[in-house]
């Protein structure tokens, strides 16, 4: 019987399929183009192929097409022979789409327990993204190495699992190991876009802002514009890019890699990376033309209309209040929703006083999301966006010692940023 990479058998007699299927998962896995067209020519080869049916899914919801993930999930159950691995690898990832998140997320970990090196099961559980990273729990980070960790025996020094231990590392500060290891996943495959994002975060948390700039914007000049990470790396090369001095260049990057207009990663990315550079470059004293709130509050309220993932809905709030949309603000506001609703309803107050100039309600809003704001998910350089805005309320009060405080208790590393 035909396997793929990771020595899982294939239900399918097609060198063909067997080929494109593993040429799909390896560019899922690396954040690189083609993964879809790959499951798609393995379908083609043999349509009773399932897993491959379910790669196609797991591309189409990255991109939020429902209607798309659906479909392919019923092709993949339709398939007819299948192994119990391979349909119990439907059913789990099958849950999510249909809406059972806590049903999926259950299946997934039995399925893991019983088939650790399904690879593409397995990986729904990794990164600041995951089904642990937006599962809005306390003490998700802990949760996000201790998975890694558990997983680690199955995949040894595989460059997809490096590189997702490395990050897990990294978000809990344990930069020596996260260092180690991500070099070991890029000496094996250097084009890896989620390894390189992934050594960007940790040159981020070492405060080696100038050799992270240097790596990534050398790295970044090959990368194609379809695959689905090109957004979110764009950002991190806009920042650097802001923060040397270049803002001609870092708009231009932020227009061409984030824009609505022109990304064409997830329309996560497209949100929170944008509002992000906004209000980052705000914040360093550099004007904003209202259009560029107005575009993406637009966006926001078209493509995140509804609260319930966390990490978008404290965006798409802070969009809204910096365009003055008190519509699309109020309209998604009214309720927040999610298992870290607690710390959105809060950080929405927070982001609307801000922009309204109310410095002191600004505060004491966001004050006291600090100590679980890792509950809305993204990463620990994401988030550190909150740590800014609250110590730039407290430095319009006149209180910049303080502010300077706030920073160096909790980004030591960053302090020359936070001052940009």
């Amino acid at each position: 019987m035909l396997k793929d990479r990771y020595g899982n058998s294939l239900t399918t007699e097609s060198d063909a399929a067997r080929d494109a299927y593993i040429d799909g998962v390896d560019k899922f896995l690396s954040g690189n183009a083609g993964s879809e067209e790959a499951f798609r020519r393995a379908v083609e080869a043999d349509p009773n192929l399932a897993v491959a049916h379910v790669g196609i899914a797991r591309y189409r919801i990255l991109m939020a097409d429902r209607p798309g993930a659906a479909a392919a999930i019923q092709d993949a159950r339709n398939a007819t022979g299948q192994s119990e691995r391979e349909v119990s690898h439907t059913e789990a990832f099958g849950r999510l789409i249909d809406g059972d998140g806590p049903g999926g997320y259950k299946a997934i970990r039995a399925h893991v327990v019983e088939y650790p090196r399904d690879v593409m099961i397995a990986q729904t559980c990794t990164s600041v993204f995951g089904l642990i990273g937006f599962s809005g729990r306390e003490g998700r980070e802990a949760e996000q190495l201790a998975y890694t960790t558990y997983i680690a025996p199955d995949y040894g020094d595989d460059w997809w699992f490096l590189g997702q231990h490395a990050f897990a590392q990294a978000e809990v500060g344990q930069l020596e190991l996260a260092r180690e290891n991500i070099e070991r996943a890029l000496e094996a495959y250097p084009r890896n876009g989620h390894n390189a994002h992934i050594n960007a975060h940790i040159f981020y948390e070492e405060g080696n802002n100038d050799a992270g700039f240097d790596y990534l914007r050398e790295w970044y000049v090959d990368y194609d514009d379809n695959a689905y990470l090109h957004c979110h790396i764009s950002w991190h090369v806009a920042l650097w890019t802001a923060a040397a001095g270049d803002m001609d260049t870092a708009w231009r990057l932020l227009e061409e890699g984030c824009s609505p207009e022109n990304s064409k990663g997830p329309g996560l990315n497209i949100l929170t990376d944008t509002v992000s550079f906004l209000h980052r470059a705000q914040l360093s004293g550099i004007d904003v033309p209202a259009e560029r709130w107005k575009r993406i509050s637009d966006f926001a309220a078209e493509t995140f209309p509804r609260a319930g993932l966390a990490f978008a809905d404290v965006h798409s709030g802070l969009a809204h209040a910096m365009a003055g949309n008190a519509e699309a603000f109020a309209a998604l506001t009214k309720e927040a929703k999610g298992p870290a609703a607690e710390i959105v309803a809060p950080t929405w107050a927070g982001f609307k006083a801000f922009a309204e100039g109310d410095w002191a309600a600004a505060e004491r809003e966001l004050g006291p999301a600090m100590a679980g704001h890792e509950r809305l998910g993204g990463s620990n350089a994401q988030r550190d966006l909150l740590e800014f805005t609250l110590a730039e309320a407290i430095r319009k009060q006149g209180r910049a010692a303080e502010a300077d405080r706030l920073i160096a208790m909790r980004r030591p590393r960053q302090q020359e940023l936070a001052a940009a």
